[in-house]
């Protein structure tokens, strides 16, 4: 095969097949004019820089949505259609369903406006504008009255300079219109992002768990797919147009701009660009942070995940109930679990360690170079901290993991200002009690079973005791070895039985006539403090190192930026949740030796991995009748088989999910959801010939609406390329 070596970056240089050119870099909308226009153009983008983004017009950009905070959306229709992820709009599904309704087995599709379903607490986000505001704040923190603190990080104070340029700069803010000024590379950078949220959005479909997450847990994070992992919601505002809080009065919103979508389909070697909001990546670390991460946050969420799961798993298989109140929890839960285990696997196999040095090498020879010690004195002070601060962010990550994720009990609604109501100010029992009350029911909110609850936390417990030496341990235990002999088992069942927060009923009881003693004995009132207690500790235990590290960092990562643009290379910095911009070619891959994934999959292997006897791969009746009769519709390739996903060499990572996948002319050909287990060490290290996203074809979207769901009104708002 002819190749052409492209280097991707200083510390990966390889020789990639010509027709599997992928770029390297969540890159920033407002650099792309800079710094990749060409490159994409020469790659095959066939539309102007300026429709992709603008800061002046309307662009592509202006269809793309933050979805929930977490995930990224696209508009697909001119009133207000989102199309996103089905596990994004997951929790939502869940939030609407109940034994008798239960949208997460059956599906949902509203066959009017007046059937969609409001969804608490969602929104939706446009990004307006993008300013480099980094001059601005540099001047902000000359003028500072601690000039040499960390104030450049805080969120806190980052706000407050971000209000005054808007005051500055007339920049009109309300309720709905926000402003988020974050630092980038290191806090070498600030960019000042004014946003718009909207705050009525309601659900309009999602296929049943069969299709959406046809696979679930064996086939997450790997390659091939045959998931439909899609849903739809649709952003409402007020008669004028305004963003508004739900209201039956409220309209669907009349959108600047929505995307077309290709009915073209894709090919090996197409060029492929994705918008959206990517969550965390850490391509700056050295390799002594690497193995941190493998041996603390990694080692954490393989270790007690796995059990959680087990419990939960075998609770939610009892009965409908149950696997409806955990599905949410379980499936966020698992999602990181399994990437945990294929990032730490990929890491050795892919002797990323090796790589990391070699660039550290590179950036520390340059520094000798150009007479600079700076660059070798940050490296020497990041690896000096990383050694003393490993105990504490092990122990950290055992308490996040174990007892603040994983046992619900340690979110109890706080209890403080009643105790401090009851010992010094009677006046303020009745507010309290009642602040108490409502904290309570959310609480016992539909979601929460303490039978479940119950039976996670005496694992988990347990397992943070093993995890964590005795002397380290947060302070309950010094009642659980006192009180019950060392058995967490005792304590959790004590738990359970005699606090006040052990049922709703129980706290019912105890806020008619509430007292001080009982609150301050209240085994899951002190478990809940010790546990944030705890966590806040840990964090304390290594502040110095913390503040140390970010100042290092910083000098690291602008020796980095300055080391690229002397070989003449594009620069990006790491994802933070802020909206980015990758592009790759669609393209097959050899995960190993005598292997090759094909950069597609059809409704053939879905029919082929169905096993009626595992949950994960049931085929709905109805699906197997559109396949044997071949009802395809408009939406089935060329060669007249059904397609579902395909893989293409973009740069995402968690916060893609739902991204947008346009072709070369701006057109959606389909929505990103997962990465493959080979590229998971993508958060750290990117691999142009094994990292891949794969993505639901849009074709195969449109055939679930149309042919499954019978929702063609739904095709009909949409602008479709055929």
């Amino acid at each position: 095969m002819k190749k052409k070596c492209v280097l991707l970056s200083f510390w990966l240089g390889a020789c990639i097949p010509l027709g599997l050119y992928a770029d390297e870099g969540m890159w920033m909308l407002t650099d792309l004019k800079q710094q990749n226009a060409a490159v994409m153009q020469d790659l095959g983008l066939d539309i102007g820089i300026d429709e992709v983004y603008c800061p002046d017009n309307v662009s592509l950009k202006d269809a793309v949505v933050h979805f929930g905070g977490g995930c990224t959306g696209e508009v697909i229709s001119a009133e207000g259609l989102v199309l996103t992820n089905h596990h994004c709009g997951y929790s939502y599904i869940q939030q609407h369903s109940s034994v008798e309704h239960d949208y997460l087995t059956d599906g949902f599709w509203a066959m009017s406006r007046e059937q969609e379903l409001p969804c608490e607490g969602l929104s939706v986000t446009f990004i307006d504008r993008i300013l480099d505001v980094t001059e601005y704040v540099k001047e902000q923190l000359a003028k500072d009255d601690d000039p040499e603190g960390l104030n450049y990080l805080s969120p806190a104070y980052l706000a407050t300079v971000a209000s005054r340029f808007a005051e500055k700069e007339k920049i009109y803010t309300d309720e709905f219109t926000t402003l988020e000024l974050k630092p980038f590379y290191g806090a070498n950078k600030y960019y000042l992002f004014v946003k718009t949220h909207y705050a009525d959005v309601r659900m309009v479909g999602a296929p049943p768990s069969s299709i959406g997450k046809f696979g679930a847990d064996t086939d997450n994070w790997m390659w091939p797919r045959h998931c439909g992992d899609f849903s739809i919601f649709r952003i409402y505002a007020s008669k004028e147009g305004k963003p508004a809080s739900y209201s039956a009065d409220n309209v669907p919103l009349k959108v600047k701009r929505h995307v077309a979508i290709s009915l073209k389909g894709v090919k090996e070697g197409d060029f492929t660009f994705v918008m959206g909001f990517p969550g965390r990546n850490w391509r700056y670390m050295i390799s002594d942070e690497v193995e941190e991460r493998m041996q603390t946050t990694n080692f954490m969420r393989d270790t007690v995940r796995g059990v959680r799961l087990r419990v939960l798993a075998e609770e939610m298989a009892k009965d409908a109930r149950t696997r409806i109140q955990y599905a949410a929890k379980y499936a966020s839960s698992a999602n990181y679990w399994k990437n945990a285990i294929g990032m730490n696997e990929g890491l050795v196999r892919l002797k990323v360690l090796d790589k990391k040095k070699r660039q550290q090498e590179q950036l520390l020879a340059f520094g000798e170079e150009t007479g600079n010690d700076a660059y070798r004195k940050a490296y020497d002070s990041i690896r000096d901290i990383v050694a003393k601060r490993r105990s504490a962010v092990y122990h950290q990550q055992a308490i996040y993991e174990a007892l603040m994720l994983g046992t619900e009990f340690s979110r109890i609604p706080d209890t403080d200002a009643l105790l401090d109501a009851l010992r010094n100010a009677p006046e303020s029992v009745g507010a309290a009690v009642e602040e108490l009350r409502a904290g309570g029911k959310k609480f016992f909110n539909k979601d929460y079973s303490p039978v479940v609850d119950r039976k996670v936390s005496r694992q988990l417990i347990a397992l943070y005791a093993r995890l964590i030496p005795e002397e380290q341990r947060i302070s309950i235990f010094q009642t659980v070895d006192g009180k019950f002999g060392g058995s967490t088992d005792a304590f959790v069942d004590a738990c359970f039985t005699r606090s006040i927060f052990s049922s709703p009923e129980a706290l019912d009881k105890f806020l008619e006539h509430p007292d001080a003693g009982t609150l301050e004995k209240d085994l899951m009132v002190r478990y809940a403090k010790s546990v944030k207690e705890g966590y806040e500790a840990a964090g304390e235990a290594m502040k110095a190192e913390t503040d140390a590290y970010n100042r290092a960092h910083k000098v690291w990562v602008a020796g980095m930026m300055e080391l690229r643009r002397k070989e003449g290379k594009a620069v990006y910095p790491d994802a933070n949740s802020t909206l980015r911009l990758t592009y790759g070619k669609v393209g097959s891959y050899e995960p190993a030796d005598g292997k090759e994934y094909l950069y597609y999959t059809t409704l053939k292997g879905v029919m082929e991995k169905e096993d009626p006897g595992n949950p994960e791969f049931v085929v709905p009746s109805k699906l197997k009748k559109l396949y044997a009769d071949k009802d395809f519709g408009e939406y089935a390739m060329p060669d007249g088989r059904m397609p579902v996903c395909f893989v293409t060499a973009t740069d995402n990572t968690g916060g893609n999910s739902g991204s947008p996948v346009f072709n070369g002319k701006g057109e959606l050909v389909g929505t990103a959801f997962d990465r493959n287990y080979e590229g998971l060490t993508g958060d750290i290290a990117y691999n142009p010939q094994l990292q891949r996203a794969a993505c639901v074809d849009i074709r195969y979207t449109l055939f679930i609406i149309d042919k499954y769901a019978g929702a063609r009104h739904l095709i009909d708002e949409m602008t479709i390329i055929r």
